[in-house]
């Protein structure tokens, strides 16, 4: 039996975005669940990090921004990631168009707090470290948050379950996330869809206050080396009215990578 399925298409725990691509997968390509009786929010939390046993990860990626008024505007990145859930590194590389090229961010995770993050910006050839309170704004003209890039340890939250709903016909888990440390996100909490068949998160809302400010739906999901992976991301700022759409290519998982690329002597380069 092959271990390859049909398609059907990485700010925060293993399941936050970072970065954008660490959550939405499972190395159980036929989504046999390995937690019977997942009944309490911390046990699906922990098969969705269980089933992303990836030491590092690479793709190419498109971004396209289309704001209020229907105008839009792409960006090309690299983006490359190594380390375990919570102490990951990564590295987001712009390489179009020619205005943004070289512009680069890294991202140091830890499992106790917040990350550190510094942007490189060829133009001025200088870097500059992102401070705790600027997180919340967004990252080069996308809708998301440099928070958003982030990925933090399990946890660093409480977790609730709440009920099932479903997404695009997967029923899926609903489970209510809030950080241990309140001042330590710009959300108040979020709500992250986990589907129940190869328990991958499918959709988190984040709230400020008791107002959702933040929507990210994955969606395209196919099984890359064993692993499902979200092939399409839409991040959607619903105070602006804007979204950006992330596509992603040239997918690799466990590939060779040096430690040795993820400091501020390399990103200046």
């Amino acid at each position: 039996m092959s271990d390859t399925a049909p398609s059907t298409v990485v700010r925060r725990v293993g399941w936050r975005l970072l970065p954008i691509l660490a959550l939405c997968i499972s190395t159980n390509p036929w989504g046999r669940a390995t937690v019977a009786a997942a009944d309490t929010a911390r046990q699906i939390v922990d098969e969705v990090e269980r089933r992303n046993p990836s030491k590092s990860q690479r793709y190419e990626g498109l971004l396209q921004s289309y704001n209020s008024g229907g105008a839009t505007s792409e960006k090309g990145w690299t983006f490359e990631r190594v380390g375990s859930h919570g102490q990951s590194k990564a590295v987001i590389r712009f390489i179009a168009p020619a205005e943004v090229r070289g512009v680069a961010l890294l991202i140091l995770n830890h499992p106790d707090k917040a990350s550190d993050q510094w942007m490189w910006t060829p133009a001025l050839e200088r870097d500059r470290r992102i401070a705790l309170q600027d997180r919340s704004t967004r990252f080069f003209g996308t809708d998301f948050s440099f928070e958003d890039l982030e990925e933090r340890d399990a946890n660093q939250y409480s977790y609730v379950l709440l009920d099932d709903q479903p997404i695009d016909g997967a029923l899926c888990w609903r489970i209510e996330a809030k950080p241990v440390e309140a001042k330590s996100s710009q959300y108040t909490k979020s709500i992250m869809w986990v589907r129940k068949d190869i328990y991958v998160v499918a959709r988190i809302e984040s709230y400020v206050k008791d107002q959702e400010a933040r929507r990210l739906d994955y969606s395209g999901f196919q099984n890359i080396q064993g692993i499902w992976t979200s092939r399409e991301l839409n991040m959607t700022d619903l105070r602006r009215g804007s979204t950006t759409r992330l596509l992603l290519e040239k997918i690799e998982y466990n590939t060779q990578l040096k430690e040795s690329a993820f400091t501020l002597q390399a990103l200046r380069q």
